[in-house]
């Protein structure tokens, strides 16, 4: 009998903040514990499978829940969307991506502009909407690309579609990702594209990719990979994992889009893994600090999260989690660090099991390799035999 597992990343939907959080800056963030008590949050199916239940949420929780229900800590150094989605398939890193707080170096931007034959404009941390304001029309005049960069360890570059054509900031990107080594291995070259034509009106539009690094060492899709089962990447799964380990991809862009991909791939009979990434929580709603719009984001996923479980058979697995936190009633405009929620389901879990705080992301993907028979544990620990009850 095919066997599938359902994972889906809400992105940034953190659970609180970790206890070596204040060495980040985030001390006291909570991404759904605020959001619930700046505006609260009607998810009755999420908390039917236990959300409600985790610490310090402010979520009511109830006594019988139909699912399993944990949280994780981040043991790798970092709180970027690479860092989180690594260690959940099972690799730790022990030190941290390179970040820029003052700008890229001179000789990486020297290096950059000799290679695509330009200036850029920016090169500085800044709010991805807030810089196209103080940038774009200058961009527009002089045809120069946007560098910026986060307190994640991204090289953005900004261009507007009608100067820079889509195929060509992508080369760009890809020159980036060559140069973008060792000392300076950011996890992330990321083509922002946006249209408009004067400032106030610049709009980024869903064209974005990401160029990640290429893991270190084998993750769970390359497990699941190497022993002939299917994995199905959403949204830009792909991009996190530099295309590797997957069978197959839809590069869908927003939550809708995506959850529509997910559900195309569970009305199919595939044997092997459906990972879905959620990026709107992170992009729209959290970095842009917008708490109202973040708490629909939610509700929207909830009411259709039915459609999913109803596609999924006896021996399905559904998983829920997150990469990091993106508290959108917390200071500046950053990821923030936080414990994760894990949240499991399948017709088989006819009892609530509490999965605890667990110490790594990376348990998750010891679980999946464990489901699916597969020796691989990542050094961390399977829950599946609390999911079967045993």
């Amino acid at each position: 009998m095919k066997r599938r597992v359902l994972w889906i990343v809400l992105d940034s939907v953190g659970a609180g903040y970790l206890s070596d959080a204040a060495a980040y800056g985030d001390a006291g963030a909570n991404t759904l514990g605020h959001i619930q008590n700046a505006v609260g949050l009607h998810m009755p199916n999420m908390r039917t499978l236990g959300l409600g239940n985790l610490p310090g949420l402010g979520i009511p929780g109830i006594a019988h829940p139909s699912g399993a229900y944990g949280r994780a800590a981040e043991r790798s150094k970092g709180k970027d969307t690479t860092t989180g989605h690594w260690e959940m398939a099972g690799v730790i890193l022990n030190q941290a991506f390179p970040t820029y707080p003052d700008g890229f170096p001179p000789e990486v931007i020297e290096r950059f502009e000799a290679a695509i034959g330009t200036h850029v404009l920016g090169n500085k941390p800044a709010s991805g909407t807030t810089i196209l304001d103080e940038l774009g029309e200058e961009h527009l005049k002089t045809g120069y690309p946007i560098v910026y960069t986060s307190a994640d360890s991204v090289f953005q570059i900004a261009a507007n579609e009608q100067i820079i054509p889509i195929d060509r900031l992508y080369e760009m990107c890809r020159i980036a990702r060559a140069q973008l080594v060792g000392e300076h291995g950011v996890g992330r070259v990321i083509a922002r594209p946006f249209i408009g034509d004067h400032s106030g009106a610049f709009v980024r539009t869903p064209k974005r990719r990401d160029f990640s690094l290429e893991p270190p060492q084998d993750t769970v899709l390359d497990v699941l990979k190497a022993a002939g089962l299917d994995v199905l990447g959403v949204g830009k799964i792909e991009d996190i994992f530099a295309e590797r380990g997957l069978t197959r991809s839809n590069h869908a862009a927003g939550n809708p889009a995506c959850v529509d991909a997910a559900i195309a791939y569970m009305r199919e009979s595939f044997d092997g893994l459906c990972y879905v990434n959620l990026v709107d929580f992170d992009s729209t709603y959290g970095h842009r600090r917008d708490i109202r719009g973040y708490a629909d984001a939610l509700e929207y996923f909830d009411r259709r999260l039915p459609e999913l479980t109803a596609l999924m058979n006896d021996q399905d697995l559904l998983i829920i989690t997150a990469d990091h936190g993106c508290d959108p009633t917390y200071t500046g405009t950053d990821h923030t660090r936080e414990y994760v929620p894990v949240i499991c389901w399948s017709r088989g879990i006819n009892r609530p099991v509490n999965l605890g705080t667990r110490d790594t992301y990376a348990d998750m993907a010891a679980t999946i390799a464990d489901y699916f028979g597969l020796p691989e544990r990542f050094g961390a620990t399977s829950f599946w035999p609390e999911l079967k009850g045993e």
